[in-house]
């Protein structure tokens, strides 16, 4: 983790010196300035209109009743992206553009899922109801069991007051 603060804080910025200059010496300063600030724009460009195809892509999820991790992760590389971009420098631009195109999107996704796969574990254990198992892992929490039954009806309006409580208010 110190690592990887120390690539961001120091040798990022440092690299994008050296790459600005060298661009600069090419091309010249005005030029180079003009599109360091141009990039920002279409970056700001780029960021509104791939934002707003993932917040459509998000709300048709959502409304269909689907889990929308895709969007959400393609959400959080739009922005991510999109600040990359608008920060003055090219390599973070380049880092940027790969965050907003569609495609490179979808491969970072891939990638991410396989290493988040890779890192966690899932185990799903079924007891039957009664068994020893299912008293050891109600021991386990401190003897309470969550298990409840019950059943459920609309309510009218005229219905919507709290009853007044029964017996001794004990459970």
């Amino acid at each position: 983790m110190a690592l990887l603060l120390v690539v961001l804080f120091i040798v990022l910025p440092v690299a994008e010196i050296y790459v600005i200059i060298k661009i600069g010496g090419l091309i010249g300063v005005l030029p180079t300035i003009a599109l360091l600030v141009l990039d920002g724009f279409l970056g700001a460009a780029l960021l509104r209109s791939q934002g707003r195809a993932v917040w459509r892509r998000f709300n048709e999820t959502v409304a269909a009743g689907k889990i929308p991790a895709r969007e959400v992760f393609d959400g959080a590389m739009v922005i991510f992206g999109g600040a990359l971009l608008m920060t003055p420098g090219f390599i973070t631009d380049i880092f940027g553009l790969l965050f907003l195109i569609p495609p490179s999107r979808a491969m970072f996704r891939g990638l991410v899922s396989k290493l988040a796969v890779g890192r966690a574990a899932f185990a799903v254990r079924t007891v039957k109801w009664g068994s020893r198992a299912h008293n050891h892992y109600r021991d386990r929490s401190s003897g309470k069991t969550y298990d409840y039954e019950g059943s459920a009806r609309e309510v009218g309006e005229h219905e919507r007051e709290l009853p007044p409580p029964q017996g001794d208010g004990k459970p």
